[in-house]
């Protein structure tokens, strides 16, 4: 019954994990269009918001996640060990948390004023995620060896 809870809640603070790493970069591809200041001060206060709210939800999703790995076991074959695809999910994880830090440093360059990228850039940014998360789910849902 715990594993249920355990994976329910890792599954829930994902969901609003992305949905910031979806949303960001999205909100970025209008800053770096915008050229009015009232707009672009409402532009940034968005993204301050969302980015401390990505920041605060995602502890949760890597502590759940932590913990379905480390206590209950999940990615663990039979003998013990972690299965290779667990290896490769953390991978895809530690990638995530770069691309979270990464839109934080976007962020602040934003407030600053120094952006130096297109919004076309930031489109193709805003992709990196959803493949991201393509790879995961099928990592976790797959198993492969």
């Amino acid at each position: 019954m715990l594993y249920f809870w355990i994976k329910s809640l890792h599954i829930f603070f994902i969901a609003g994990w992305f949905a910031g790493l979806f949303y960001l970069p999205r909100i970025f591809v209008n800053l770096a269009m915008e050229t009015d200041p009232a707009v672009n001060a409402r532009l940034l206060l968005m993204s301050r918001k969302l980015y401390k709210f990505m920041t605060l939800i995602a502890v949760p999703a890597l502590i759940f996640g932590l913990w379905l790995w480390l206590v209950l076991g999940v990615g663990k074959g039979e003998d013990g060990k972690s299965a290779m695809w667990i290896h490769a999910k953390l991978g895809i994880v530690l990638l995530l948390i770069g691309y979270h830090h990464a839109c934080g440093s976007l962020l602040k360059k934003f407030e600053r004023g120094v952006n130096t990228h297109s919004h076309k850039w930031y489109r193709w940014f805003n992709e990196v995620p959803t493949l991201l998360l393509l790879a995961a789910v099928y990592l976790a849902v797959a198993k492969p060896s």
